[in-house]
């Protein structure tokens, strides 16, 4: 059977080429509703599938969106995918998502991969943007996103909530408790000192102790950002014989071993051991007990991101305050800080 073509459904809808064009693409121009129906109705008729890698080609673009994380086995960045899938959907492109296991190699791997896919746009999580990973972005003049990691250059285009801040809040209130000092689980010893949101979690832990006059001096922990080796960290730290009395994590994911730690060893949450995270995860509401933690707006975040990655008039000739999304963090207070415990 003969392939049907764009030529075909004009001929029965009787108009031209281009205007099937614009229906199929929603534009550039506008199509008379009666107009629209008949070749709508013709494309039903007829079985006709536009030939998207034929349109990519001639357009340089797909409907496409490459989109790298670190690991999405975390829920953080797996909530965050999600709500960037759904921001494309509203745009009518699709995700392609990609792990770089915190691997230089492997993200350089998913630039060459998606941009070589000739994607409409890129968006980025990246524990710290490297040499080889810059080059490859501009031997493609792609169009990238940062989300969730602060720019360290004028040019660069980013999503990002207030790390330091928030980091500050949680802090802060676990002070408020009434503990001597809070312990802080940080991140590895890789973890990039600028422009890594981990960096500024600590960064904001460390204000916080300092403006309360506490030292933090051993109080910082290093931990991989996962719950399962948080998780072996805080048993060490919790059998110790300087058991801290309250513990603020970078991210959630870490609090859910601390708390799981905890429960091993029969240290009473909130009780004996106040526990804080930070990315407001959905299962944070579901811990025992619930975790007190860092908010931030995912889907509004998600839907900035895809705009400016799609967007020319968001990102060219803007100024840093246009390029560079800033979303507030907010304390989501639960039982494992102490309060209504």
């Amino acid at each position: 059977m003969a392939k049907v073509t764009r030529d075909d459904v004009a001929r029965l809808a009787g108009t031209s080429t281009a205007v099937v064009s614009y229906v199929i693409n929603n534009g550039p121009r506008p199509v008379a509703p009666a107009t629209r129906e008949r070749v709508l109705a013709a494309i039903k008729e007829l079985g006709y599938r536009p030939d998207r890698v034929a349109q990519a080609m001639a357009s340089r673009r797909t409907d496409l969106i490459g989109m790298i994380v670190p690991d999405a086995r975390q829920p953080f960045f797996a909530e965050m995918a999600h709500a960037v899938e759904q921001a494309a959907a509203e745009r009518g492109k699709m995700v392609l998502v990609g792990n770089s296991d915190y691997r230089d190699e492997r993200e350089v791997h998913y630039l060459r991969a998606f941009l070589g896919m000739r994607v409409s746009g890129l968006i980025l999580v990246s524990q710290g943007m490297s040499e080889r990973a810059a080059a490859e972005i501009e031997a493609w003049d792609a169009r990238v996103v940062l989300l969730h990691e602060r720019p360290e250059a004028i040019d660069d285009v980013a999503v990002v909530t207030d790390d330091v801040g928030g980091a500050q809040l949680a802090t802060r209130h676990l002070l408020e408790h009434g503990h001597e000092y809070v312990a802080c689980l940080g991140g590895v010893p890789n973890t990039p000192a600028v422009g890594d949101p981990v960096a500024d979690h600590v960064e904001g832990w460390r204000r916080a102790m300092k403006e309360s006059g506490r030292s933090i001096d051993g109080r910082l922990f290093e931990a991989p950002y996962n719950r399962y080796d948080a998780y072996q960290i805080a048993l060490k730290i919790l059998s110790g014989p300087d058991r801290p009395p309250a513990i603020f994590c970078s991210t959630d994911d870490q609090a859910f071993g601390v708390l799981r730690a905890a429960r091993e060893l029969r240290i009473d949450v909130p009780g004996e051991l106040a526990v804080a995270g930070f990315d407001d995860v959905k299962e944070a509401a579901l811990t025992d007990p619930p975790l007190t933690t860092i908010s931030s707006d995912r889907p509004a975040m998600a839907r900035a991101a895809v705009d400016l990655v799609l967007d020319d008039g968001l990102r060219v000739g803007g100024s840093r305050r246009e390029r560079v999304k800033l979303f507030p963090s907010g304390l989501v207070i639960r039982r494992s800080c102490g309060c209504n415990a």
